[in-house]
């Protein structure tokens, strides 16, 4: 009897288990923002900080609220903008993201800032950037990480062509 009842305590331990990591791909998959075209700008040799950018388009309403990647020691939600003739990148402490309209994050307007990159970074690098975004009446926020292309400056492009 002892050995049927820890049996069956056993079964249902490993279809709670199981069940538990159905939940969890399956959310993993219902991911709060698409992103397209993750990119981050090559840095000139010898600099320590790069812009990365994308496209993000929420299904509800949320911010971007911070963002980490293992390549740099930091990274900033930032925001340029040009004042009396004069470009100023300012920080910024979160991006919103309205349902279903697209926010680009693009050279010379809102970006991520990486700060003190580790590592040379060549065209053709993946970065791993982990995003967290958070609701709008702060009842939740998620974490998920996207790969970003390192890509050559658009200065070193035109002298390609």
């Amino acid at each position: 009897m002892t050995s049927m009842r820890l049996r069956s305590s056993s079964y249902l331990l490993i279809a709670l288990i199981a069940a538990g990591c159905a939940v969890s791909a399956g959310e993993a998959q219902a991911q709060p923002v698409t992103v397209k075209d993750a990119w981050v700008r090559a840095p000139a040799p010898g600099q320590k900080v790069a812009g990365a950018y994308m496209e993000l388009v929420s299904r509800t309403d949320l911010a971007l609220t911070a963002v980490a990647s293992p390549v740099a020691a930091s990274a900033e939600l930032h925001n340029t903008s040009v004042e009396e003739g004069v470009m100023r990148m300012r920080p910024v402490a979160r991006i919103e993201l309205p349902p279903g309209k697209p926010v680009k994050l693009a050279p010379g307007g809102l970006h991520i800032m990486l700060i003190d990159v580790k590592q040379p970074l060549k065209p053709g690098d993946k970065v791993p950037l982990t995003l967290t975004v958070q609701r709008a009446d702060l009842s939740g926020r998620s974490v998920f990480t996207v790969q970003a292309e390192v890509r050559a400056a658009a200065a070193e492009n035109a002298h390609r062509h």
